[in-house]
């Protein structure tokens, strides 16, 4: 058992042996510590080096404890739904009001399979624009904005472009929109390493 110990330690980066014997000691058990001691004892790491990746270990530790001490109850998540489902239906309306008077004339196709198709682009082209354009400039929908809340990363930096588009596309998956209503944290806020929480600039 302490030799497979010692072959997953040395597996490891620094900066992962140094907070499993620091911000997050109290996650393994004994033996797990004497294989992380050992293998950083075989290493050369000078002690700025130590110091300066344990600090660092334990800023991150503090803010991922302040994004889950402030995520936001499912209540709130619900109205979060509810008020961005209502946007949404009106912004589709507009667009199919808009797509009816401009661009429809042009198309001179009867086939139904294209007309279908295009209606579904409408709809979800609305929907990935609304949440993913709103979310990259404000971190926030207007129901968000209404709720006073945000999304962040799980360290409670700001999103990156990448992380709003892959958090909108995951919104599409089968019973992700209730899905914050059985754990801490929706589907799409799961896969795409975010959360959202409370707006203290608020």
């Amino acid at each position: 058992m302490e030799n497979e110990f010692q072959d997953v330690m040395s597996q490891r980066t620094d900066e992962e042996l140094i907070k499993i014997l620091t911000v997050d000691i109290g996650k393994y058990n004994p033996t797990a510590i004497e294989a992380a001691e050992i293998e950083i004892k075989t290493r050369t790491i000078d002690s700025s080096r130590f110091e300066e990746i344990k600090e660092k270990a334990a800023t991150e530790k503090i803010a991922k404890e302040n994004v889950n001490s402030n995520i936001v109850s499912s209540g709130i998540r619900f109205l979060n739904l509810l008020i961005d489902s209502i946007i949404c239906y009106i912004l589709i309306i507009i667009a199919f009001y808009f797509f009816g008077f401009v661009i429809a004339p042009i198309i001179t196709t009867t086939n139904s399979f294209i007309i279908i198709m295009i209606n579904l682009i409408i709809i979800f082209g609305t929907f990935f624009a609304y949440h993913s354009i709103m979310e990259i400039k404000f971190q926030k929908t207007i129901g968000k904005f209404i709720t006073k809340t945000k999304v962040v990363k799980l360290d409670g930096k700001k999103p990156d472009n990448s992380d709003i588009i892959a958090r909108t596309f995951y919104r599409l998956i089968p019973f992700d929109r209730i899905s914050f209503l059985f754990t801490k944290n929706g589907i799409h806020d799961y896969l795409s390493k975010t959360s959202v929480i409370k707006d203290a600039t608020e």
